[in-house]
């Protein structure tokens, strides 16, 4: 106990250097937003630098469970183009290769969280892949996520289970459509809200988006109906549902790049100013 108290007294001036460079650093991000910001990028570009170099020794010694999923990823690619191939372009009217309004873009995940309240994930491609802000995420199972903010070769994104983000989804059966929001507890399931008391639901109804955004196609799948109830004095369902992606195994993803998604949200923000000629 002496010995460091001794050592604690001879290099004290280095250690109060030390201390009152950490706190300068700490007031010039808090209160400066140009540093704070260049901080922020970053202290991100520099950790998932670090959780892609532990992802690549993790997977290393899982490779069975890697080529499981890229297996079931390449049965979900030739799923999608199976589905395409059988409609032939000629045979609808006005069809040109650059309708086609989404874009998708394989990505790994090196990061992600399921047990804290807000849940992120981090993936290995970034801006010069094209991947940029506001673009959903999905696996072969459902969907994952919504990309946040993004490096030059990584990007990180809010999880579905994270309650400051919501999806608008739908009952498949019917298309009554609402809002899809975690509660914070249980990584398996998430609430459909706003569903209309006189709609007709069942336990094990299927729930997809509903493509009202520019976020995800239509039919992208959401999960199942658990349960569904009534809050008193409401005339809508609070519906529990059982979210179809295993966020805890979640390891291979597609980044969805809606390329019409800034053309539409101009004509929203024009809309709402006042301003579209409409």
């Amino acid at each position: 106990m002496r010995s460091l108290f001794r050592l604690l007294v001879k290099n004290y001036p280095f250690l109060l250097f030390l201390f009152l460079e950490v706190v300068s650093v700490v007031f010039i991000v808090n209160y400066n937003s140009f540093q704070r910001s260049r901080f922020l990028n970053t202290s991100n570009a520099v950790s998932a630098s670090l959780y892609s170099s532990y992802s690549a020794v993790v997977q290393y010694f899982g490779l069975k469970k890697v080529n499981k999923h890229l297996m079931e990823e390449n049965s979900f690619l030739r799923n999608r183009l199976d589905r395409y191939e059988n409609v032939l372009p000629d045979s609808i009217p006005g069809f040109v290769a650059s309708d086609s309004t989404f874009h998708y873009i394989s990505a790994r995940v090196i990061n992600n969280s399921v047990n804290r309240q807000q849940n992120y994930i981090t993936l290995n491609r970034g801006r010069k892949h094209g991947v940029k802000p506001d673009q959903g995420i999905i696996t072969s199972t459902g969907i994952v996520g919504i990309v946040t903010s993004v490096s030059e070769s990584y990007s990180m994104g809010l999880s579905v289970l994270n309650p400051r983000w919501s999806v608008s989804a739908k009952l498949k059966k019917n298309g009554y459509y609402g809002s899809l929001i975690w509660d914070g507890k249980d990584h398996r399931f998430a609430d459909l809200n706003e569903i209309p008391f006189h709609v007709d639901v069942a336990v094990g109804d299927t729930i997809v988006t509903s493509g009202y955004s520019s976020v995800f196609p239509e039919g992208i799948m959401v999960g199942t109906v658990k349960s569904f109830t009534q809050p008193p004095g409401e005339n809508y369902y609070v519906i529990n549902v059982a979210l179809s992606t295993d966020f805890k195994s979640v390891t291979w993803v597609e980044v969805i790049d809606g390329l019409k998604s800034e053309e539409l949200e101009k004509l929203k923000q024009a809309t709402l100013n006042g301003e579209a000629g409409i």
